[in-house]
């Protein structure tokens, strides 16, 4: 028998049993609390990115996706009631011009009392991720409109007894 043969020495098949497998590694549900820890994490992440020597991508993607997206999911994204659909597309839109006006603001402060360098600009924005990752997100003018409520549906007039 090789080692690329997917039978045991019953004769049985065992691909139902790596299926199982794979459906129990598929099935694992994020929730609110993974997210606001995954988000407060990138933080801390990027600015352990920030001692790979060098210009290596391993360096520059994790900053730059930090930079981009981390204040902006943070201050946003921990609903205390989930989102809908609309609300997700929304809070995703606003994520990245959240984060970036964020970023000016502590890169501004930080220039203004000349302590400006990278290491200190992501600590920053770690610190502020982190913290605001805890709070509940800021609310959303399409949660607002009822968004982050499933819709209910409405019986057909005059066709019920």
């Amino acid at each position: 028998m090789n080692t690329t043969d997917f039978t045991d020495s019953t004769g049985g098949s065992t691909g139902s049993q790596d299926t199982g497998r794979a459906e129990e590694i598929r099935g694992v549900r994020v929730t609110p609390t993974h997210l606001r820890v995954l988000v407060a994490a990138s933080g801390w992440l990027a600015l352990a990115a920030t001692a790979v020597p060098g210009p290596s991508p391993l360096r520059w993607i994790p900053v730059l996706l930090f930079t981009l997206f981390g204040p902006g999911c943070a201050a946003l994204y921990p609903q205390p009631s989930g989102l809908a659909a609309g609300a997700r597309l929304e809070a995703a839109a606003f994520a990245a011009p959240v984060s970036l006006s964020l970023g000016v603001l502590a890169a501004t402060a930080l220039f203004l009392v000349e302590a400006f360098s990278m290491a200190a600009f992501i600590v920053s924005l770690a610190v502020f991720t982190t913290v605001t990752a805890a709070l509940p997100g800021l609310p959303l003018p399409a949660a607002r409109r009822g968004a982050a409520e499933p819709a209910k549906r409405r019986s057909a007039p005059g066709g019920g007894t």
